[in-house]
């Protein structure tokens, strides 16, 4: 695409761009106070660099407020990454016609602020950033800018440019400027001449300017970019002063805009990465964070969550209450009431002494009344009868801290509905005050969900959770005796299945086809305590195409397998009787009644030094062995606090209601489920967990989810809102990290954004040397790498844990469903996926990018783009061959100073979920439904063609890669093989020249030639490939033996 660039002096005009997107820059005027050189005035003209592309003005010389009034146009390469671009805008002094310039001031402008149409664009003024602090230079500059994206036309930007030349001195005759015709001759002159210079990009000054500029450059100060305003009417209110995004950068050649009231002030986001899909780092009033002297002393238990005060109503039970039927029977219950909120107990029939044990918590801040009605009644046909009642005031109500020993209950009289006295009845209840730390939060009636049944009301509590112990079993089936086939005549072709629950594996046939057979063949499986099922083991006899018939059958009981410790020494193989198929389930004194001969030589056993894998390695939560008795202590406390939520999408709005939200988090064995807060977009949580941590290298999961189960729909599934990962290694000790996560969900549509979720970390160490050694350990437990288990079985064991322990945690109550589960497992992750393909493409890519680095970095030493620095890299080379023992030594302190230097640039926040990275923002949407296709697919024999296509038009760029990768090699290894005569006759010479020449010339001098060599000046290279690359890449591969 070609670079359009138009210079326009005289009054304004409209500039179009044709078959791109560009950005239009009028340069309006410049005013200064300050003078720069000796006779009290300057010649300034502006330098605007936009995506590599640089342009200037014309000079006006000696001029303190010049009036340019000049259009630039730069080609957007692509106009979507507009936002993460930045425009510069440099005023310079010409000094010296041209020869020389020095610096004014210079504006930077962020391309999120520029707007796409004529009406939004108005004139702005900022302020210039000075060089440094003691610069005296001031002034401001007047800009209008725009993007404009039009279809084809002819455009021809010269005669444009000679139209606006033509003009100038119409122009000018109504501006009442201090230039004299001279100076008019010498703007239009200095016009053509800033045209040419536009057309060629070429500066003499430019890098002398800014070595300069970088050595004047000082401490870093806050780096602020302007946003244009968007209309004639201003930009609106400003943004609230909430808390700001997390990826700010700091400089000092920023400064604020100025004071144009349409004009607003933002900062800078990194680039990549959107300001909405952005962690933000907040200040929540939590006792952990106000310090000893601002914190609550009663806060100590819950420091990492804000202190959320409810009134507690225990109703214990009742005594004594009189008849209230006609037949003499009463069916009591009791009625908590709270202003508009009202909690009801269960009733019992005909029972006068009933015992409840219902818990009752009603927000302080949602209360709409000074007065708590606890009410006994009886159920009854028609209307419920009214059998006493106990009034409190809440100004009245004790207040519970939390360490403090439960508040006990006492006993009070039931009274009428006047206040009358009542002969029979009493009631045993506890009123007080407390919050979300008392122990009776977890289990309490909350008045939020007042509206919810009793079997409703189970889902919406917060429970805590604990995966099974999962065991890998090994099955190591090696032969088998006399066996007995229904058909003796013909050949046997055995095998042998072994299923346990729902896991089911095959061994291949044997080769021997007798009554005799071995296999010698290890399956895996993965079993769970309290080991209540069976392993059932039949050996088959393969009768023909899908004909199978069972010649013996044993079933085991998981309990009477051993279990393995050590690594080195495997268990004894033991011999089994088999039985036939009907009585193999039977008991064990009906087997011994049945004779039958034949038997199968197994070995079994629990290997509990095995990690069984749940999740995928990459972000694993557990690393500890099976085993409790080979399990390391741990070496910290992870502590997480679940504030809140905010803008969360309604997930229910067809059937008029917002979202039903609560929270999971899965570390370790343990699971955590947050109270669900019914119909709220903003809910506040507050609630505190703890996990003791063992391996600082894993990663904690908390998802957010919406609950599809409080209105009695037990077909319904709860629906992803999104989840956060964060790995402890990266956070600081004993730092509280309390940030706003972006929840962030990828489903066919596309990627969607709904809501944040705010976080409190902190991760504490109690034994420090134990967490440093675990650094220098390998990752999983020995076992692993003394008897490695293949990908592919690790891959299917994975799986089948995963569905364990889905299965368990749907059998708790309130349940912890299946999709729940599989959500935070990521259950999907190691399926095909062409996004996250590209993403780990580009993650190699930025890899090679540091190659790249150095690279260039060298190619600039070895051709003299700065000759001091290359002069430096020649003497520390001489030094280093002099002194050859201080190379291992300079190395190392040259990455302890890279070390020193980068902790001031370390990440300040923790990590998340980076869309950018993961490909998901401008993903096809084919590429997303074959991502979400279930396996094998269910999509139309057209769609799964053009799927195949695609992918092997990907397969073959990646062969030729390969196939590439291939050649180099083969050249490598074909340089002694003989197999090019006369390439391998050159070698062995040339060795044996250099092999006589390094004998008899010292090893300095010839470290010295090569180096010197190699670092040669420019006017010494050749532009050709060199000699030895030549010969090289003359080698024979075997790429012409392809087929």
């Amino acid at each position: 695409m070609l670079l359009r660039s138009a210079v326009k002096v005289g009054s304004e005009g409209e500039m179009t761009c044709h078959d791109s997107s560009c950005i239009v820059q009028e340069k309006a005027a410049f005013s200064s106070t300050e003078c720069v050189d000796g006779q009290g005035s300057s010649s300034p003209f502006v330098e605007v660099e936009f995506q590599g592309q640089r342009q200037r003005t014309a000079t006006k010389f000696k001029d303190l407020n010049p009036f340019w009034n000049e259009k630039l146009v730069f080609h957007v390469k692509n106009p979507r990454d507009l936002s993460d671009e930045t425009i510069e805008v440099s005023v310079y002094n010409d000094s010296k016609h041209g020869h020389h310039k020095n610096f004014l001031g210079r504006v930077r402008i962020s391309g999120m602020s520029v707007p796409f149409s004529e009406e939004e664009s108005v004139v702005q003024r900022y302020p210039l950033d000075k060089r440094g602090l003691f610069s005296r230079v001031k002034g401001d500059i007047a800009l209008k800018i725009r993007a404009v994206i039009q279809e084809s036309k002819s455009f021809d930007p010269v005669e444009e440019v000679l139209q606006h030349v033509n003009g100038v001195e119409n122009h000018h005759h109504h501006q009442h400027h201090r230039n004299d015709d001279h100076s008019y001759a010498k703007a239009a002159e200095s016009t053509a001449t800033s045209l040419q210079e536009v057309n060629t990009n070429k500066f003499d000054d430019e890098y002398q300017y800014m070595e300069n500029y970088e050595k004047n450059k000082k401490k870093k100060e806050v780096r602020t970019f302007y946003s244009v305003g968007t209309g004639s009417h201003g930009s609106g209110p400003p943004p609230p002063p909430a808390e700001k995004p997390a990826f700010v950068e700091t400089r000092s050649d920023f400064t604020k805009a100025g004071p144009v009231p349409s004009a607003s002030v933002m900062q800078m986001q990194f680039p990549g990465q959107k300001p909405e899909y952005a962690v933000v780092e907040t200040r929540p009033p939590v006792a952990a964070r106000m310090g000893y002297w601002g914190r609550d002393k009663t806060a100590s238990t819950y420091d990492l969550v804000e202190q959320m005060h409810f009134l507690y109503v225990s109703v214990v039970k009742a005594r004594d209450l009189p008849l209230m039927d006609i037949t003499g029977s009463l069916n009591p219950y009791v009625e908590v009431k709270v202003g508009n909120y009202k909690g009801v107990t269960r009733h019992f029939e005909k029972n006068q002494n009933p015992v409840w044990k219902h818990v009752f918590a009603f927000s302080r801040e949602r209360l709409q009344s000074n007065l708590i009605e606890i009410t006994v009644k009886a159920k009854d046909l028609v209307k419920d009868d009214f059998v006493g009642i106990v009034l409190f005031d809440i100004v009245e109500i004790p207040q519970r801290v939390p360490p403090d020993s439960p508040l006990a209950p006492q006993w009070y009289r039931l009274v009428g509905k006047k206040g009358d006295k009542i002969n029979h009845g009493e009631i045993m209840l506890a009123v007080w005050m407390g919050t979300q730390a008392d122990e009776a939060f977890p289990d309490a009636w909350h008045s939020d969900a007042h509206s919810l049944n009793q079997q409703s009301l189970a889902s919406t509590r917060s429970k805590v959770y604990f995966s099974p112990k999962l065991y890998y079993l090994r099955v190591h089936i090696i032969a088998a005796q006399d066996l007995i086939p229904s058909d003796r005549s013909r050949p046997l072709e055995t095998y042998v299945k072994v299923q346990l629950g729902h896991q089911l594996r095959l061994t291949r046939p044997s080769p021997m086809r007798h009554i005799n057979p071995e296999w010698n063949e290890e399956l895996m499986f993965v079993a769970s305590e309290p080991f209540d099922e069976y392993i059932v083991i039949s050996v088959e006899e393969r009768i023909g195409p899908g004909k199978d018939e069972v010649i013996g059958k044993i079933v085991i009981p998981i309990r009477e397998v051993p279990q393995r410790f050590e690594t080195a020494k495997m268990l004894d193989p033991r011999w089994y009787a088999l039985f036939m198929p009907s009585v193999a389930e039977e008991t064990l004194e009906k087997r011994k009644e049945v004779k039958f001969a034949s038997r199968i030589l197994l070995r079994l056993c629990l290997d509990s030094g095995y990690h069984v894998l749940d999740e995928s390695t990459h972000f694993s939560s557990d690393l500890q062995p099976s085993s409790k008795h080979l399990r390391k202590h741990s070496i910290g406390i992870l502590e997480v606090g679940i504030l809140s939520a905010r803008n969360l999408q309604p997930m229910k709005s067809r059937d008029g209601k917002l979202t039903d939200a609560y929270c999971v988090a899965k570390y370790g064995n343990k699971w955590v489920r947050t109270r669900t807060l019914l119909d709220s977009l903003h809910p506040r949580w507050n609630e505190q967990y703890t996990w003791e941590v063992h391996d600082p290298c894993t990663v904690i999961t908390i998802g957010v989810f919406d609950n599809c189960h409080i209105n009695g729909k037990d077909d319904a599934s709860d629906q992803r809102i999104g989840k956060v990962r964060i790995r402890l290694s990266t956070l600081e000790t004993d730092r509280i990290y309390t940030h706003f996560y972006p929840l962030l969900v990828f489903s066919p549509s596309g990627l969607m954004k709904h809501g944040e979720l705010q976080l409190a970390i902190r991760f504490s160490c109690t034994a420090w040397v134990n967490m440093v050694t675990q650094y220098g350990k390998p990752l999983l437990p020995k076992m692993h790498y003394v008897q490695p288990i293949s990908v592919r079985h690790i891959d299917w064991l994975r799986r089948q844990a995963m569905q364990i322990v889905a299965a368990k945690l749907s059998r708790a109550e309130p349940p912890l469903r299946r999709e729940i589960v599989e959500y935070m497992l990521d259950v999907d992750y190691h399926m095909w996926s062409l996004r996250r393909s590209k993403a780990n493409f580009y993650r190699i890519w930025s890899l090679l990018s540091g190659v790249t680095y150095v690279y260039k970095w060298f190619d600039g030493i070895c051709f003299w783009k700065n000759p001091l620095r290359t002069i430096l890299v020649h003497i520390l080379f001489l030094i280093l061959v002099c002194y050859p023992e201080l190379i291992l030594s300079t190395i190392f302190l040259y990455l302890f100073v890279i070390g020193l230097w980068n902790y001031r640039y370390r990440p300040r926040l923790p990590p998340h979920m980076d869309a950018r990275l993961s490909q998901a923002e401008n993903a096809h949407p084919d590429e997303l439904y074959e991502e979400f296709d279930t396996f094998p697919s269910s999509q139309p024999t057209d769609l799964v063609r053009m799927r195949y296509d695609r992918l092997r038009s990907v397969a073959g760029r990646v062969q030729t890669v390969i196939g590439d990768l291939a050649t180099q090699g083969e050249r490598m290894l074909s340089i002694l093989s003989w197999r090019d005569p006369r390439a391998t006759a050159i070698i062995i010479l040339f060795a044996l020249i250099s092999a006589v020449f390094l004998y008899v010339t010292p090893f300095q001098v010839v470290a010295v030639l090569f180096g010197l060599y190699t670092l040669r000046h420019p006017r010494f290279r050749r532009t050709m490939p060199s000699t030895p690359v030549n010969f090289f890449k003359r080698l024979p591969a075997r790429s012409d033996s392809l087929l």
